[in-house]
């Protein structure tokens, strides 16, 4: 889209320095990434990004001017955990890049959620493609590392200690977004722990460290409540809906409440038409939409060709979505002339006495294949996995 930043890339890069940046990921966080990273960035205008930031306005808008009481409709009775906040800490939103009927380039809403993204490797991710390609120095985001650690510090490890303040997940050593973790405690100080070994006296959270018993006060929540009942013969000596001394960031109820049960309440030229699986309207066709279960994580469960005899067949048809079909546009050139399809992600905090969110950085997620969500990147190309937009004039 950005053919000077483009052409420039594609005759700079080589597997040379594919290879060196991930090596240098990989030192600074003491973990390779297990999902894949695409050699290339994503170059988009800032035309665009006005276009991407006047959605998520409109949409943060419509979230706060909902009825009290809508939002708690979309937790599970099975999944509410007490002390909920006003407000979650964490806001991420995903646009498809399109092209519109009348040919230009537009962001649709994809999906969002108040759940943390990869915002300590985000970061890092952004901050090695300029080592590797010092020109990008030019166009990167205007925030400075230390701000953007500053900003973080304050909002998981508040006031207290950080050895007070955990990254919690299930199993974290098994998960595709340990890279996160490791360069989160690298960028905080606090140590990631796994929910099994988390010991609950009264009301009271510890974990052990070095053989040391360390009372938890504050937790960054990385765990998906509702998946933990899919792990099979699970101990836990701490259950969510305990009550407990301890401040969630962001509580694990903002997980349901900021999701695709939101999209049919949203309005935006942005924003596809969405229905609850049982209001569906007999007057739109079916072959128009894609079929999404409400808390599905990583893409999975979604149907993007549902039939009558699928939709029928559903039980539970309220925990269902159909959201209008978006056509993701292919724009960004490899060095072989293919291009690839891409989602943007925009990554925000919500500071607790703030009206509003604040945007730290974004998310790339390109492809050649039917889905962007890197767990589908299986074809054997490039410029295809987790990336970053660089905004230009």
């Amino acid at each position: 889209m950005i053919p000077q930043y483009r052409k420039q890339f594609n005759e700079e890069f080589t597997q040379e320095k594919y290879d060196r940046f991930k090596e240098i990921l990989k030192e600074k966080s003491g973990l390779e990434a297990s999902f894949r990273l695409s050699e290339s960035p994503m170059f988009l205008t800032n035309e665009f990004k006005d276009k991407l930031i006047d959605a998520s306005e409109s949409i943060i808008d419509q979230i706060k001017a909902l009825p009290a009481g809508i939002l708690e409709k979309a937790i599970p009775e099975n999944c509410k955990v007490p002390n909920d906040t006003k407000q979650p800490h964490f806001f991420t939103i995903d646009f498809g890049i399109c092209r519109s009927a009348s040919g230009e380039i537009e962001p649709q809403l994809i999906e969002l959620q108040a759940f943390p993204s990869l915002y300590a490797f985000q970061k890092v991710f952004e901050e090695t493609f300029c080592e590797v390609y010092p020109f990008l120095n030019d166009v990167k985001s205007q925030m400075p590392q230390e701000d953007f650690q500053n900003y973080l510090k304050e909002l998981i490890v508040g006031n207290e200690n950080p050895e007070n303040v955990i990254l919690l997940e299930i199993f974290p050593e098994k998960q595709k977004t340990a890279v996160d973790f490791a360069l989160t405690e690298k960028l905080l100080g606090i140590k990631t722990v796994c929910l099994t070994k988390v010991k609950k006296e009264g009301k009271k959270l510890f974990y052990e460290n070095d053989g040391e018993k360390i009372q938890i006060n504050r937790i960054y929540n990385r765990v998906i409540f509702d998946e933990l009942d899919r792990i099979p013969d699970l101990k836990l000596e701490f259950d969510f809906r305990e009550d407990a001394d301890v401040k969630w960031i962001t509580h694990p109820n903002w997980f349901f409440k900021i999701s695709k049960f939101l999209l049919p309440m949203l309005q935006h030229k942005f924003v596809p038409k969405s229905y609850f699986l049982h209001e569906f309207p007999e007057s739109e066709n079916l072959e128009n939409f894609v079929l999404k279960p409400l808390f599905s994580f990583a893409g999975s469960g979604v149907n993007l060709n549902p039939t009558k005899e699928v939709t029928d067949a559903i039980e539970d048809k309220e925990n269902y979505i159909l959201q209008r079909k978006v056509v993701y546009e292919p724009v960004f050139e490899d060095i072989n002339g293919e291009f690839s399809k891409a989602e943007i992600r925009l990554l925000y905090i919500w500071r607790e006495n703030d009206e509003r969110p604040i945007l730290l950085e974004n998310l790339g997620r390109m492809t050649k294949a039917a889905m962007v969500n890197v767990d589908f990147n299986k074809k054997d190309a490039i410029w295809i996995g987790s990336s970053n937009t660089f905004f230009v004039d």
